[in-house]
């Protein structure tokens, strides 16, 4: 099985090219000949996350941007899957410049689609969001809502969605998309909320919460959402959008609270700002239409979340510089 992945230095990117290539995702149909990892190498990419697999003889690291009209060059002939990670994704930085959020998530999407094409690949996922469905104030969101996106990182991840399902409908791309709940784990980038907190728990600096710290996030431990990834990446039916639910419910100050549990210290660290712009209530995904093909998560919540924040103990130098 021949595999391109962009956006495969990310966090989560990072997560599915190190299982595959260890043989956590055998089970699942995925057994690599060969991989590329093509990636961008931003802020949020790092090549640390890929040290692990660096030596094996079936891997190889291609730096470059989506956008890239030359990509086709690069993806390997008869290729059998095409993982799309490659985005900006931080909601906060989407709000400052929406611009660049278009370019990558959008425009580049469409380029890699046109190489699909071009290529005949034989299955592309694009890794979408619970974030196009916009904010629920109760009950879940099933793959049959329309997306009403409220951030303009949501709204280029829904645009991606749209263009990669009309790739699929008017050329016969054999696209499936994802849609999964907020992820946490090893690797993830200090901007995002889990490891933001931890490393701050780390560095005896104050944790800040927008508003009052009750929105609400449904949560997945990223080696859960990569064998989900994987599962449908074989099983999943082409045209399709897939829930990948975490079935994980906590507000922020939750969150905030369970990690300062894990330091034992005390909510006086606690410093509440003024809320962002646009920002969503409640995510919750209906996650049905994956468990009726046998899916089911694996990580237990509690058990992610200590586990997580004992690899960044024991990690300092991967998020210190």
């Amino acid at each position: 099985m021949k595999i391109f992945v962009t956006g495969g230095a990310g966090f989560i990117g990072s997560e599915f090219v190190r299982k595959a290539l260890t043989g956590g995702l055998t089970n699942f149909g995925i057994d690599p000949t060969a991989l590329i990892v093509y990636d961008a190498l931003t802020y949020a990419g790092n090549l640390k996350n890929l040290k692990l697999i660096e030596s094996d003889k079936r891997y190889e690291f291609i730096k470059g941007d989506i956008n890239d009209p030359n990509i086709s060059k690069v993806i390997p002939k008869e290729c059998d899957l095409i993982i799309n990670f490659a985005a900006e994704s931080h909601v906060d930085r989407s709000i400052v410049d929406p611009s660049v959020f278009m370019k990558t998530n959008v425009l580049g999407t469409q380029n890699l689609l046109e190489c699909a094409k071009k290529l005949k690949v034989q299955r592309y996922v694009q890794i979408s969001t619970d974030e196009v469905y916009g904010s629920i104030p109760h009950g879940t969101w099933d793959e049959s809502f329309p997306v009403k996106p409220n951030s303009p990182y949501a709204a280029s991840k829904a645009a991606a969605d749209l263009i990669s399902l009309a790739y699929s409908k008017t050329y016969g791309v054999p696209v499936i998309i994802t849609r999964c709940s907020n992820n946490y784990g090893p690797y993830q980038h200090p901007e995002k909320l889990i490891p933001s907190f931890i490393t701050k728990l780390l560095q005896n600096k104050p944790l800040t919460l927008y508003g009052n710290g009750e929105n609400v996030r449904e949560w997945i431990h990223v080696s859960d959402h990569v064998r989900a990834i994987a599962w449908l990446s074989t099983n999943g039916e082409i045209g399709e959008v897939y829930n990948i639910a975490g079935n994980e419910e906590k507000t922020n100050l939750e969150i905030t609270q369970l990690l300062m549990n894990e330091f034992n210290d005390s909510d006086s660290k606690i410093e509440f700002v003024p809320d962002r712009l646009g920002h969503d209530y409640r995510y919750a995904l209906n996650g049905n239409k994956l468990r009726d093909l046998g899916f089911k998560n694996l990580v237990n919540f509690n058990e992610g979340l200590k586990s997580t924040v004992y690899w960044y103990r024991n990690n300092l130098e991967w998020f210190q510089p």
